[in-house]
Order: C-alpha cells, then structure tokens, then sequence
C-alpha cells in the first residue's frame, strides 16, 4: 500500500481525516456520545471548555505506531534525549497529504491529557494502514 500513487486507494482513511478536521475548524460541545472516528461533533466531559481536537495515532503496515519528535530540533525517535510522542493532531489534507501536529502528553493530573506542540509533519496516506481515534479534548495553543 505504501508505494501505491494511486488516491483511492488512501480514500478510507483521507475520509475520516477531513471529518476529523472540519469538526476541529468548527469545534463545538454536544453532549450526545457516538465512540467512532467519523462522528458529526467533537464532545468534552468537561462542560467549562469546548473540544477541539480529536488526536489520532497511525500505524503502518507492519502494526508499528508513527511516532515523531516533539520539538523541531535535529534528532530522530530513539536518539539519547529525543522525546517523540505518536499522539497528533490533523493539521490539513490534501488528497492523499496529510499535515499533522506533534502532541505531547501532559504530566499525570493535568487538565488536559495533551500540548500542542511546533513539530509538524506531512505524510502520504497511502503509507498508513490504520487509524486510532482517541478521546476529543481540549487542546491550547491550536
């Protein structure tokens, strides 16, 4: 699937990933609960803050989670001192291009369970063969 440049064959997953992130431009609070990734709303527990974002993880054909750095310096996941997270955030799509946001996990008994981060990356969709929605939150600085 990873070499395949043909766009249907990313369609499944650049599906979700644009509801993923129209609803994350449209951020709103509902208080109906559906658990899937394509679901029409973004929903919080907490009534004080609206959600607005839905982070994913993606796996490779091997079952292997993505995982990137969480700062823009030199260093690849697995270096001494490199600190990578496989929790993101949809950035944009473009057909088959997927533009992600790095999330870092906040410290246990924090508000949030996650940061945003200035670490992007873009990946070709083709290259993913599944997608992990966890749960909607509430992220700062996005």
């Amino acid at each position: 699937m990873c070499n395949n440049s043909d766009i249907e064959s990313c369609r499944c997953i650049a599906e979700i990933l644009g509801v993923i992130n129209i609803l994350q431009q449209n951020a709103c609070n509902s208080s109906e609960c559906l658990d899937t990734c394509d679901r029409g709303f973004l929903g919080c527990g907490v009534s004080s803050l609206t959600c607005n974002t839905r982070p994913v993880m993606l796996y490779l054909s091997n079952g292997t989670p993505l995982s990137m750095p969480t700062t823009k310096d030199n260093g690849v996941c697995g270096d001494s001192g490199v600190v990578c997270s496989n929790v993101f955030r949809v950035e944009k799509l473009d057909g088959c291009c997927c533009t992600f946001r790095v999330l870092q996990e906040n410290e246990v008994g924090s508000e949030f369970p996650y940061s945003a981060t200035n670490s992007f990356f873009t990946t070709n969709l083709n290259c993913v063969c599944s997608l992990r929605c966890l749960s909607d939150t509430h992220v700062e600085g996005v």
